[in-house]
């Protein structure tokens, strides 16, 4: 069982430990095909495998859907068996694809406090910031 799985001690399908190895293996985000592709040889072989794995992965709150790429990483607090935070923030590098997920009280707070000004209900947020990380810059 991943590091993961056994900090939430979340019981998890072959499909779903195989989906997680990958994201957990990979440096960069991934598509759902590009999971799939890295799995053929595990028996894997139709998208609604993959996704159906995904979708009771995000549900757990294991891994993120990273919407403008169109595309999946695990959660970093997932790895170290900590509370999610509501309110996830990614920096993307446009150059290298490398993805570093944040949290700010201060953000989520002003966040939390202006949906609340305005009656709104926050369901999810993930904002991503695009832009080039220290390394390629």
């Amino acid at each position: 069982m991943t590091q993961a799985a056994q900090a939430h001690d979340l019981k998890l399908t072959k499909n779903q430990h195989l989906v997680l190895s990958v994201l957990e293996s990979s440096r960069q985000p991934l598509s759902a095909y590009s999971i799939l592709d890295r799995l053929r040889g595990h028996g894997l072989k139709a998208p609604l495998q993959v996704y159906r794995a995904l979708e009771k992965l995000l549900e757990a709150g294991r891994v993120h859907r990273l919407e403008s790429m169109n595309a999946f990483v695990v959660c970093c607090h997932s790895r170290h068996g900590q509370i999610h935070p509501r309110i996830t923030a990614f920096e993307i590098c446009e150059s290298c694809g490398k993805v570093n997920e944040f949290h700010d009280e201060k953000v989520e707070s002003a966040l939390i406090q202006h949906a609340r000004s305005s009656g709104f209900k926050i369901r999810a947020s993930a904002i991503e910031v695009h832009g080039l990380c220290a390394d390629c810059r």
